[in-house]
């Protein structure tokens, strides 16, 4: 089976990369991809490379990178030109929007999600992306960002050679959107799968995933020197993260890394802990160099466990403090895989105990990695896509 993996990556990671890769932005096609993969950043090439282990022809293309997506067109014959690698995050709108806009973002996101104004692609883009589809013909079409790649333009892949269709999505479906257009919808939280199945949408529950091989890509693991760090989005999708972050940074030397809004007060202490964003390697490495690292998951989850750092921190050996959640124990066993707190009070009383007991630390991360590396790798999602995709397959 053929099977092609669509993805989109996040503006700043792209301007990170391209800005740290002086020049790769007119490399070939294959020159950037082996670079985007080598940078582990995300999915990177974990389900194509495991689809491809499981026996089939498999491969990953990322929609909005406009410097790969260009270096494809060039070779194949279509004329276009990218911008420079500079303008990665400023090429969509006038600067004078990009200025007025910028506050307001965090509060529109996810209103914009939801009534089905998310970006979308353009036509440059679009005729770039069919053109691969056609060119490599698949029979599975897996498309892990259902928002910038919207339900109309999935009809028009419909209709190259009729493959199965399967969407990957982690919060509630997008108003106006006709979803019936995929055979199948996968999602980490049952919240998301029974939101699909009102729909009248087949859907089914695949959680992410670590890829083992990550471990040997990676430097040698640093010596602990953080004593509490996060490592992710902060924004007003997370009103629960902000607030235990705020509670934590008070009694603690917390360390954040990722993205500090303008929303966040300044009065906030989370402004004293930001030490910027990491990205692939790095991300892991500073999770590795945590003695707890914190996970708090998004409020939209609300009692539904299933985030990827759950699976990142447990896969690189990292002590994980997360928040407890109804179906926490079908991933991992609390407290004897991963820590778990209930409340913030309780996330600061464990703070203080884990902190001080060092070989408990140790043999919880060491349970947890084993129940990541046994149980949640992408080579396990790739196999239960495939069964989930035999159903929709037979039916042609």
């Amino acid at each position: 089976m053929r099977i092609l993996v669509l993805n989109a990556d996040y503006p700043r990671f792209l301007a990170w990369f391209y800005g740290r890769h002086g020049g790769l932005e007119s490399a070939s096609y294959a020159a950037q991809m082996a670079a985007r993969n080598a940078s582990l950043f995300g999915v990177a090439d974990f389900y194509s490379r495991n689809f491809a282990a499981l026996g089939h022809v498999a491969a990953e293309i990322h929609v909005n990178n406009t410097w790969l997506q260009t270096a494809w067109a060039r070779e194949h014959g279509m004329a276009f030109e990218a911008p420079a690698a500079a303008n990665a995050e400023r090429r969509a709108l006038p600067g004078w929007v990009q200025r007025i806009a910028t506050p307001f973002k965090p509060m529109l996101r996810p209103l914009a999600r939801k009534i089905g104004l998310s970006p979308k692609l353009d036509g440059r883009t679009e005729k770039i992306l069919l053109a691969q589809i056609e060119d490599f013909r698949p029979d599975l079409v897996l498309n892990q960002d259902t928002f910038y790649i919207d339900t109309s333009f999935m009809r028009r892949v419909r209709a190259i050679g009729n493959p199965v269709l399967i969407g990957q999505v982690g919060i509630e479906p997008s108003r106006g959107e006709d979803w019936t257009v995929y055979d199948l919808m996968i999602s980490q939280l049952p919240t998301t799968v029974n939101a699909f199945r009102k729909l009248g949408v087949r859907s089914e529950l695949n959680h992410l995933a670590f890829e083992p091989s990550i471990l040997g890509a990676l430097p040698q693991a640093p010596e602990p020197d953080v004593d509490v760090s996060f490592v992710g989005t902060v924004s007003t999708d997370h009103r629960q993260r902000i607030a235990l972050l705020e509670a934590v940074a008070e009694r603690y030397d917390l360390k954040l890394w990722g993205n500090l809004p303008r929303s966040v007060a300044a009065s906030s202490p989370l402004h004293r802990c930001f030490q910027g964003e990491v990205w692939g390697v790095e991300m892991y490495q500073t999770l590795r160099r945590s003695r707890i690292t914190l996970n708090s998951h998004i409020d939209f989850a609300n009692r539904e466990a299933g985030n990827m750092r759950l699976f990142e921190a447990t896969g690189v050996g990292a002590f994980l403090l997360t928040d407890f959640k109804e179906n926490l124990d079908t991933l991992f066993a609390p407290d004897r895989e991963v820590a778990v707190w209930r409340s913030i009070d309780e996330c600061l009383d464990v703070i203080e105990s884990c902190l001080r007991n060092h070989s408990g630390r140790a043999e919880i991360a060491r349970a947890g990695q084993a129940r990541t590396l046994a149980q949640h790798t992408y080579r396990h999602r790739a196999a239960e896509i495939l069964g989930l995709a035999d159903g929709p397959r037979a039916n042609r």
